[in-house]
């Protein structure tokens, strides 16, 4: 991992996210790890470093770069029908063994993503976000790896992407400070948030720790950010009812409001339990609106799964969204984002034209190249 890991640390800049310690060492608070990072070290995502006592963090490349559905994220409640610019550099500061982005999360970890470094395009903040309003984007989004890790050139394009009055998000294991968070929150408007599991043996297997991640999305959604939850559902690992009611009833006891994805596994990486089935998704979805979630939603099986692809009034049951996959085939929501039937007001970020959301989309994903 030599050759990769030089090449990174070329592309580095100081950071903001940490503390400078008496003896030359930082605490760096990008994620919950807070790692003490003493000179020469690296933390346990391999991209920040200690030079000299300075924190050196990632800057000026992207590993990944294209044109979402901002459905695939996935969000259901930002902006429908419209497109994002996804972009995500390398490094994680988790090691799921299911991770289907492992070629850029685990690419100073896993010898094998050392493949990686072919990925690795310089660019600038300012093209980023000039490719993002090129291609007709109404988002950008920090994706692929885990964005905390690199929080500080999310932010430096995030500034320049909201003066375009584009919409910032992140896509993330949820591994937060509060630090961190509250840096975020000027320039984020929505955070997606992984809860991979609700035992924390099976977070200490990934990497992390249970707590800070409920902590990270109630911190998030009481700051104001617009929160969604996924759990991927792997059989064996975090489908058993128990467990998926104790996930769904702690989301309600932060918000009903919080939409709940809960999508479908297949083997990828290290892990090679059978995929989910459509039975198991239907029962999880089940599981979120029988404990109280108004907005609960089946992923990654198109079709299968009912009217869990839709939005629809919990009120009056009246379909608002209709969605296929990443394509979203009906929009009925009022510019002021309620329904139309009842007039009950649906939480998220609605565009203010309803007659702009796109209904079909063009092939996807669209590469950019830099």
């Amino acid at each position: 991992m030599t050759d990769l890991a030089t090449v990174l640390d070329r592309m580095t800049a100081p950071g903001e996210l940490y503390e400078k310690l008496a003896d030359g060492a930082v605490r760096c608070f990008a994620c919950a790890h807070r790692c003490l990072i003493r000179a020469g070290r690296r933390g346990i995502c391999q991209v920040r470093f200690n030079r000299d006592g300075e924190l050196r963090v990632p800057w000026g490349y992207v590993a990944a770069l294209q044109v979402d559905p901002i459905e695939k994220k996935p969000f259901s409640h930002v902006l429908p029908g419209s497109d994002a610019l996804t972009f995500g550099m390398l490094g994680c500061d988790f090691h799921c063994s299911y991770c289907q982005n492992w070629l850029t999360s685990q690419a100073l970890r896993d010898p094998a993503a050392e493949q990686s470094l072919a990925y690795v395009r310089p660019v600038s903040a300012g093209q980023l976000v000039q490719y993002a309003l090129q291609q007709r984007c109404s988002a950008v989004v920090s994706s692929y790896n885990e964005p905390l890790i690199t929080s500080e050139w999310a932010v430096e394009i995030f500034k320049q992407a909201r003066e375009h009055g584009l919409l910032c998000a992140y896509v993330s294991n949820g591994n937060a400070t509060p630090e961190v968070l509250q840096y975020l929150r000027p320039y984020l408007s929505a955070y997606k948030v992984d809860l991979k599991s609700m035992q924390d043996q099976n977070y200490r297997k990934l990497g992390g720790v249970l707590q800070h991640v409920l902590d990270t999305i109630r911190t998030a959604h009481e700051l104001g950010l617009w929160v969604e939850v996924v759990t991927l559902i792997v059989p064996g690992f975090n489908d058993s009812p128990e467990e998926l009611w104790e996930a769904a009833r702690f989301l309600v006891s932060v918000s009903p409001d919080i939409p709940w994805h809960v999508t479908a596994y297949h083997p990828d990486y290290k892990m090679d339990a059978p995929p989910t089935s459509v039975t198991s998704l239907l029962r999880a979805a089940e599981i979120g609106q029988e404990a109280g979630l108004q907005y609960v939603y089946a992923g990654n099986l198109p079709g299968r799964v009912g009217t869990y692809e839709d939005t629809r009034c919990p009120r009056c049951h009246t379909l608002l969204i209709e969605r296929r996959g990443y394509i979203v085939r009906g929009y009925h929501l009022t510019p002021e984002g309620k329904c139309p039937t009842c007039g009950q007001t649906i939480p998220g970020i609605w565009p203010k034209d309803p007659a702009s959301v796109r209904l079909t989309g063009p092939g996807y994903p669209r590469w950019i190249e830099v």
